[in-house]
Parts: structure tokens; sequence; C-alpha cells
């Protein structure tokens, strides 16, 4: 019987895992709608009076995206008050979506990786996270990697799917 060889565990694949890139830390959602009249209308004082009177410190440290959940029309400088209230607890702030708020973070952090390291190497962006990695990322980061990589696949070692390999030099 011939010997099994794990082909997977001796190749020269570079895993570029993006949970390894993910901020520990709460992410929350302010929604301005609660902040409206039956959820649909804005009237600037009562608006102002009940952010001043929201408890901001429950937000301390935490990720927090400003958006309405309602179909309520919301003048651009009610998210920018509510983002000027948080900003004295808040790690990162943005107006958006849960997932929004994930991409900015991925995007912040893929933009200051060293990618030389993976000069002529070929990487497998690992696509199962346990992890909320955003779609966004997952390109971001082969955009990063292009430059630099022989090759581009994603997904896992034992069934990726190739994306990209680069000219042979002559």
């Amino acid at each position: 019987m011939e010997e099994i060889i794990n082909k997977v565990a001796n190749s020269v694949l570079e895993i570029f895992d993006l949970e390894d890139y993910y901020l520990k830390g709460t992410r929350v959602q302010v929604d301005i709608s609660q902040w409206l009249i039956e959820g649909f209308l804005l009237k600037e004082k009562d608006f102002r009076e009940s952010l001043k009177n929201n408890d901001w410190s429950q937000y301390q440290d935490q990720y927090v995206a400003i958006n309405c959940s309602t179909d309520a029309i919301v003048p651009a400088w009610a998210s920018i008050l509510v983002a000027i209230q948080l900003a004295p607890f808040a790690k990162k702030i943005i107006n958006g979506t849960i997932e929004d708020l994930e991409a900015s973070l991925y995007e912040e952090l893929l933009s200051k990786i060293d990618y030389s390291v993976y000069t002529n190497k070929s990487i497998i962006i690992k696509g199962c996270s346990r992890k909320p990695v955003p779609m966004r990322a997952y390109v971001l980061a082969a955009h990063y990697l292009q430059p630099f990589a022989r090759s581009i696949m994603y997904g896992e070692a034992c069934s990726a799917v190739p994306l990209f390999k680069a000219n042979k030099k002559v």
C-alpha cells in the first residue's frame, strides 16, 4: 500500500486569513429613528433635547454605526450631531450599517499592512470565517496582494478557487 502524502501540509501556500485582522470590541448600531416622532418626523428642538439627555457613556470604547431604520428623510446634520455626541466615548463612528462599520474597520487595517512579505508567493485568501468579515474586505485584500503575489486563490487549501496568476517574467 502506498503512503498517503498530505500535499496541502507540504505546500508552499501562504494563507491570508482576514480573521487575523478582526478588531476585538463591541459593535453597535445607533438608530436615529428612536428620536423621531413616530419614527419618521424630526422636530429639531425635540431631537436636540433627546440627544442632550441621552446617556452616551454606554458607548464607551465601542465601534458605532449610525443609521435610520425607517424610511424617514433625515437631514444630514442629524447623523453628524449624533456622531458629535458619541465622539468622546466611541472608538470609531461611521454613518451606515454594522456591515459598513466592519468594512470600514478592515479598510483601515488592511491599508497599513506591509504586503511585500508576500512577494512571489502563492497565496490563499482564506474563505471560511467565524467572524463577520465583509465581502469588501476580501476584495480589498486581493487588491493589495495582487502587485506582490505570484498567484492568489480563494477558499481553503484543499479546494481553492484560482483568482490571479502573475505573468512569468522573461
